[in-house]
């Protein structure tokens, strides 16, 4: 890759992602799109038709010509305890699920929702995609030498939708049987319209059935599992560290959709006990790439040796995603915030102008609702037309704001914040709070009483929180900060023992069936689910459904809309900023393709389609 171009792309990128943000267009909602399609090929969309031609030579944003070698060094932050990274229980180590096994088909970053076959040749279904049938491909094989069968892919589905992570048991709840119906097919039948089914049963990992005989599936596991992806564990250290080998013998490094990708000969990732720790193992060179998520950092922290010699390299990478979720989320399983207008108080309490300023100099804009930063999101002010018409069967139950319109409020920017603190008290003694002696109260005397949960070493998380606090102590609140390790974090926020945490929740162009396991009523109760605030809302399930039924693109969107709509208005985090950009560190030889995808610097780009190549 000549370098000037290399820049030249990125100059232009950098120039323009404001001017990119704001005239957003994604072609899952375009008006030129047609109905979904049937499928009886090596491929399938969710909307539409595949985007890329039968013969494809590679995914446009990988680069068929990169050279294979290197090794590249990531890392990550706290520990791992396992090597199974299909349960609730434990930490997996990372790179497993993404590098060692693969699925029936792969995803394109390049499509807002478009699968293209793997492990599978030909996917076939019906126009109501009332099933979905695959076709194994002959020569694929474990990375041992077996083959691939369908015994092991029924095994593989049947024991991860029933003793598998919850987040694959709500779509395996949908198929009303599931068949071999020949040497190499097998299909699946579904039991209720959902459009999303076909396929998300192409994304489900296959492993191989002989390497689990004599094994507890739901335990954490020691030994590295065997799978038919382009990788193998090479060497394991428990907690610190993990290496994964390319497989010279893989099976599948010749598809289409492989070409350019898995270019490494080894993809390493060390832990870190905090990231401040791992950012200074960067500039080290200890590891060969940095995200960086403070756009304030990224202006004043980059100035080391390696980094004004050259050795390392930056670049901004746009992308046309939902801004997603990002700040602290109420658990509404605590009587504490049952109530919306607690929960609409402690959001005016949160002055984000000033915040902002302090830790980012303002760089980056707050986000405005769930789906932010795309046309999925919903429109400003009243809800009009489809949107309205899908929500109006659940006007009476509705909090306020989801039909009128429902924006975060703007604070002083000053740090005293004296107009939204006065709107905050007016809604706390609505909903029965009154100060006392500088302490907000109940009726019964019981102070306003909770404890705010962090991970350890998460510095900005913590900043945010400390100035937050301050602003909480003029309500007469003041909250316990707990700090704890990562996997108590994960093993608390699983079970929903907190009473506000810290919440991220990375959305999608084309949002589905993984709805249900964000906000579903399911996830009151069932741990793990990732439904943290608790909600339990039949609007937001109703949304869903019409979401995962839509045959018309204008009838998904408004669906998608609409449920952005229940989600902001119920005022269940308190969100701060995202990041129109990705901001990435890295070592100078490393390279990737100047044709930036639609999703952007995301999981199956880095280091799916960089390589390693040396400066002549």
């Amino acid at each position: 890759m000549r370098r000037s171009v290399f820049f030249q792309q990125f100059l232009i990128l950098a120039t323009f992602y404001w001017v990119l943000t704001a005239l957003q267009t994604q072609p899952v909602v375009a008006n030129t799109i047609p109905a979904v399609q049937p499928a009886n090929g090596a491929a399938i969309a969710m909307q539409g038709a595949p985007a890329l031609p039968s013969g494809f030579d590679s995914l446009p944003y990988a680069n068929p010509d990169a050279p294979k070698g290197g090794e590249i060094r990531l890392g990550e932050t706290g520990g791992f305890d396992s090597l199974n990274p299909w349960i609730l229980k434990g930490r997996a180590a990372t790179g497993i699920a993404q590098f060692t096994v693969e699925t029936l088909m792969g995803r394109s970053l390049d499509e807002p929702f478009t699968l293209y076959g793997l492990l599978a040749e030909k996917v076939t279904t019906d126009e109501t995609r009332s099933y979905v049938e695959f076709t194994l491909r002959e020569g694929a094989h474990f990375s041992n030498g077996a083959p691939v069968t369908i015994e092991d892919v029924m095994w593989s589905y049947e024991t991860l939708g029933t003793r598998g992570h919850p987040r694959y048991r709500t779509a395996w709840a949908k198929v009303a049987r599931m068949e071999a119906t020949g040497p190499r097919t097998i299909r699946f039948t579904f039991s209720e319209p959902d459009r999303e089914l076909a396929l998300l049963m192409g994304m489900r990992p296959v492993l191989e059935r002989a390497f689990w005989e004599g094994r507890d599936f739901e335990a954490t596991l020691q030994e590295a599992p065997v799978g038919s992806g382009p990788y193998v564990v090479e060497s394991v250290e428990p907690g610190r560290q993990i290496t994964l080998r390319r497989n010279p013998d893989w099976w599948g490094r010749d598809l289409p959709f492989n070409r350019g990708r898995h270019n490494f000969d080894r993809i390493r990732f060390d832990y870190f006990g905090d990231p401040g720790v791992m950012f200074e193992a960067f500039k080290a060179g200890e590891i060969d790439l940095w995200r960086e998520g403070n756009a304030a950092q990224w202006a004043r922290a980059y100035d080391f040796p390696a980094l004004r010699d050259g050795r390392v390299l930056r670049a901004e990478i746009p992308h046309e995603r939902p801004s997603g979720m990002n700040g602290l989320v109420f658990n509404t399983r605590r009587a504490l915030f049952a109530d919306w207008r607690v929960r609409e108080a402690l959001i005016l309490a949160f002055d984000f102008e000033f915040i902002s300023k302090t830790l980012t100099g303002g760089a980056e804009p707050r986000i405005c609702s769930y789906f932010c930063n795309s046309t999925l999101a919903m429109r400003p002010g009243p809800a009009t037309g489809r949107v309205a018409a899908l929500l109006a069967p659940f006007a009476a139950q509705l909090l306020p704001g989801t039909l009128e319109g429902y924006a975060y409020p703007t604070g002083a920017g000053n740090g005293r914040n004296r107009a939204n603190l006065r709107r905050a008290v007016a809604l706390l003694a609505q909903a029965g709070w009154r100060v006392e002696d500088g302490v907000l109260r109940d009726a019964n005397g019981r102070p306003f009483d909770f404890e705010i949960l962090l991970p350890q070493g998460a510095a900005e998380k913590a900043a945010i929180v400390d100035i937050y606090v301050e602003s909480l102590r003029r309500l007469g609140i003041t909250p316990r900060i707990t700090a704890i390790d990562d996997a108590q974090f994960v093993a608390r926020t699983n079970a929903y023992d907190f009473d506000m945490t810290w919440f991220t929740r990375a959305l999608s162009l084309s949002p589905g069936n993984e709805q249900t396991l964000y906000w579903g009523a399911e996830g009151v109760t069932r741990p793990g689910s990732r439904n943290l605030m608790g909600m339990n809302d039949p609007a937001a399930e109703a949304m869903i459904a019409a979401m995962l039924e839509a045959t018309d693109p204008e009838d998904y969107t408004a669906a998608v809309r609409a449920l952005d709509r229940v989600l902001t208005a119920g005022r269940y985090v308190i969100p701060i900023w995202y990041a129109p950009v990705s901001r990435l560190a890295y070592k100078r030889d490393l390279h990737f393709p100047t044709r930036i995808p639609l999703y952007g610097d995301w999981p199956g780009v880095v280091p799916d389609v960089w390589w390693h190549e040396a400066e002549q």
